[in-house]
């Protein structure tokens, strides 16, 4: 018997939706029937990608976000729930990252990765997890059925690697950053699970792949292959779908046993 994941009628906040997996995490919940909000701070590939996934039926809306202003991220979340109804998953997926020895780090640079990967991914998940809880006591509009908050972390904050060290850094605590929401708001129907890929091939880092540096860490990978944006879309659906009640403070590798 063919088992169908079905999210007809829930509304998706997803993070980071310009580009790479945020994009590909967008098309996927709208497959799935998700009214999905775009959200990123390149409004015009928000609008290329409202239109593809308009194409194919779904139904999706463009909010600007700047995840480490404090009033940005306030102003989105509204926005987003009037124009789509309230929220019931949040993707969490906006990061950034770069490579440099630890003692070249400076702290614009050290400011800059931790306040995107970080604090800006508790504050919006804050903002969220607020407007979910004041549904469950029956404080605000809208019919509760439990929410999905779902933080993308990465392998890198399960294990150090060298000259990315910050990036680990910032999701290591997004890691404990969601079992500590798991833990608090998991009373209120709230299911707060982390979610951390592997090497992923996306338009950041295709490049890399095809240098000798690039080909080095292939061929040091278990299965000697990087893996693609949609390889991440079945531990996605699984922790978004109604039926994963059950799940709460898991914190899921998908790295093709990287991290091993």
């Amino acid at each position: 018997m063919a088992y169908q994941i079905d999210l007809a009628g829930r509304v998706a906040f997803v993070t980071g939706a310009s580009s790479g997996l945020g994009a590909q995490f967008a098309r996927t919940l709208a497959a799935a029937g998700a009214g999905v909000v775009l959200a990123a701070r390149r409004i015009e590939r928000l609008k290329a990608l409202r239109a593809e996934i308009e194409a194919e039926g779904g139904d999706a809306h463009v909010v600007g976000l700047d995840v480490t202003d404090p009033v940005s991220i306030r102003a989105a979340v509204a926005h987003a729930e009037t124009e789509m109804g309230a929220i019931d998953i949040l993707v969490n997926n906006s990061g950034v990252g770069t490579t440099q020895r630890l003692t070249d780090v400076k702290p614009d640079d050290f400011d800059h990765i931790m306040g995107v990967n970080t604090r800006g991914a508790f504050f919006v998940a804050q903002e969220v997890a607020k407007r979910m809880i004041a549904r469950s006591k029956g404080e605000a509009p809208g019919t509760f059925t439990g929410g999905r908050i779902v933080n993308v972390a990465s392998m890198a904050g399960l294990r150090a690697y060298p000259q990315i060290g910050v990036y680990c850094m910032s999701k290591a605590a997004v890691v404990h950053m969601t079992r500590a929401m798991a833990l608090e708001w998991g009373p209120f129907g709230i299911n707060v699970n982390a979610l951390c890929p592997g090497y992923i091939d996306t338009e950041i880092n295709h490049h890399v792949w095809a240098t000798e540096a690039g080909q080095k860490m292939v061929q040091a990978m278990p299965r000697k292959r990087v893996g693609q944006p949609a390889d991440l879309d079945a531990v996605l659906m699984m922790l978004c779908a109604n039926q994963s009640h059950f799940v709460n403070g898991a914190v899921i590798s998908a790295d093709d046993g990287q991290a091993l």
